[in-house]
């Protein structure tokens, strides 16, 4: 009981988080950001670097632009880190020799790799015939770029287009003379099915293997920052006995996002018929559904940061939907993801304190 009291006693709030990769966790502190992620060997690989808002100027900091920033870096970061990730894993590698090839077949290669010189000579040729047909570095680079754009404009039309097109099947039906009601219906459906989308593609991806793993490092990142702002020493077992969900969590975030979109939507029909005297055309809507994405990260940032920041009534309700989400997204990890999440976070606490919330 002593012990407990102690532990809530020290209990801080902290401006750190994280990115599950593959086979790793790459933390982020407020002045360095850190990799720790599992080679081949099984060996901890960790790398650092700089994190690109402390060499910002003071306003970036401010509410709002701080959030669209922050999410920028979040997507920029979290690329680099999970491409880098998947080098070090050794994933790449096993794509390119065989998609079905796991880490056994990969070390069984290494042993065969170990013949007589006789044999090596035998084999010399095929090697370098697979050196000459590997793909240039710019050609991959160019497939990354694209794999990203497609995915951008696949989201894009998904979360914003979809919704407001389906909904004008449904209008006749429901809609009234009454401009409110039929922007909350027309909202409504939107917020509702850009949610039902998110939790489906969740789920879907959830099932695949890699994809779990993943989501096991997910709970080390969240299990070991629970353990930091408990004031525990960051050890295995005191990270493997914290909680699972966190009000900050990405996925949080994603949810705070669309419930934001939802209301912010709604003022959309109102204006445009009090300006121009006129329901904003379906293509018109989503240009400025899409100039709003700005403002909807900032504000679902700055709900975040406020649920992060305290524990009430009211920012446990602005959680619940993020934590509700989180058991897809946020599974229980094995000791060693606990010892990457550790490693990553223990490299990006700073000495000054400047993580305190």
């Amino acid at each position: 009981m002593k012990e407990q009291k102690e532990v809530i006693a020290c209990r801080r709030k902290t401006s750190i988080g994280g990115q599950a990769l593959i086979e790793g966790i790459m933390m982020r502190g407020p002045k360095k950001t850190a990799m720790a992620v599992r080679n081949t060997k099984g060996e901890i690989v960790v790398e650092e670097s700089e994190t690109p808002i402390s060499k910002r100027p003071a306003f970036c900091r401010w509410p709002i632009i701080r959030g669209i920033l922050g999410y920028v870096d979040s997507i920029t970061l979290g690329y680099k880190y999970l491409m880098r990730s998947a080098e070090i894993s050794g994933l790449e590698d096993l794509v390119e020799e065989d998609p079905k090839k796991s880490k056994k077949h990969a070390e069984a290669d290494a042993k065969t790799a170990e013949a007589p010189a006789a044999e090596e000579k035998h084999e010399e040729k095929p090697e370098e015939k697979k050196e000459e047909d590997k793909v240039p570095a710019w050609v991959m680079t160019l497939m990354s770029v694209l794999s990203v754009v497609l995915g951008v404009l696949l989201a894009f039309g998904l979360f914003l287009f979809l919704p407001s097109f389906l909904y004008g099947f449904l209008a006749p039906v429901i809609e009234g003379e009454n401009i409110i009601l039929n922007s909350f219906f027309k909202s409504g459906f939107e917020g509702v099915l850009k949610i039902l989308l998110l939790i489906g593609y969740m789920a879907a991806i959830s099932l695949m293997k890699d994809i779990r793993r993943t989501y096991m490092f997910h709970g080390a990142e969240h299990k070991t920052i629970f353990c930091y702002e408990s004031g525990l020493e960051l050890t295995v077992e005191n990270v493997r006995a914290q909680r699972r969900f966190h009000p900050r969590c990405g996925t949080s975030f994603l949810i705070l996002m669309l419930l934001v979109s939802i209301f912010i939507s709604f003022f959309i029909d109102p204006i445009s018929v009090a300006i121009s005297g006129a329901v904003l055309p379906l293509g018109l809507r989503v240009l400025v559904k899409l100039a709003l994405l700005p403002i909807i990260v900032g504000l679902g940032y700055e709900l975040i940061k406020f649920a992060g920041r305290h524990d009430n009534a009211l920012t446990r309700i602005i959680s619940l939907p993020g934590v509700w989400l989180q058991h897809l997204t946020v599974l229980e990890p094995d000791d060693d993801m606990i010892e990457c999440a550790i490693t990553a976070v223990k490299r990006v606490i700073p000495e000054d304190g400047s993580d305190n919330w």
